[in-house]
């Protein structure tokens, strides 16, 4: 199937370099994309420099922007599948195979590599692990999907959600919010076993307080969509 590894990226300069030749290396057989999200630092030359693929947006969309940016992308550019993997390094270009293997034999529509499977590799902070089991049990209990890892940005979207993301994508943090979409829009979601590594340069854009905002807010969104009854498509 042809794939693309779409790489959502603002200001990681320190990281990118690394993230594609990781990429390349480990599957080389796949195609990517790198979305500058109107990086301040020198991340669009860097990509430039090394003759990488990239989109370079001319505004700050955001993580659901450029994301959206690059499914629309796949789409346009006829892939099978497409797989989120952040620009700073923490997912691991070899657990690829796993994400993809549930779209190849129809068993999934969108695969989410989680850290906690296995609980192996960088488990994040006590605080940020306590806000994605609180966002685990909202998708529970609000979506009907269950998820040990509602935050992971490490996944792969069938054909079908490509389009449908091109088209509907969560923006401010949608991590969580494009699963319960996916999910009530009929897609199957499915969970794979992946190891993480910790950020190695650069600063997360999410702060502990940041965090605490992005759990009220992303609860309440995902409580709404089930009182409303959404369809999204």
């Amino acid at each position: 199937m042809k794939t693309l590894v779409i790489i959502p990226a603002y200001n990681e300069a320190p990281n990118i370099v690394h993230t594609v030749e990781s990429l390349k290396a480990a599957c080389p057989d796949v195609d990517y994309v790198v979305v500058n999200d109107c990086s301040g630092d020198d991340t669009a030359k860097i990509c430039e420099e090394h003759g990488y693929t990239y989109l370079n947006l001319p505004i700050n969309l955001g993580i659901g922007g450029g994301m959206q940016t690059g499914y629309r992308y796949a789409a346009e550019n006829g892939y099978d599948i497409a797989i989120q993997m952040d620009g700073d390094g923490q997912h691991n270009a070899e657990y690829i195979p796993d994400l993809i293997a549930p779209i190849e034999k129809g068993e999934a529509d969108l695969v989410i590599g989680s850290r906690f499977i296995n609980k192996e590799g960088f488990q994040t902070s006590g605080m940020r692990r306590a806000g994605i089991n609180i966002l685990n049990t909202v998708l529970r209990l609000c979506g009907h999907v269950r998820v040990t890892d509602a935050t992971s940005g490490f996944r792969a979207a069938s054909r079908g959600v490509i389009t449908f993301f091109a088209h509907n994508y969560a923006q401010d943090y949608p991590e969580p919010e494009s699963i319960i979409a996916v999910n009530a829009s009929g897609f199957k979601v499915k969970e794979v076993p992946v190891i993480m590594n910790e950020r190695t340069a650069g600063v997360s854009s999410i702060s502990p307080w940041k965090s605490v905002y992005y759990m009220i807010k992303v609860t309440l969104a995902i409580v709404i969509y089930r009182i409303a009854g959404k369809k999204w498509r």
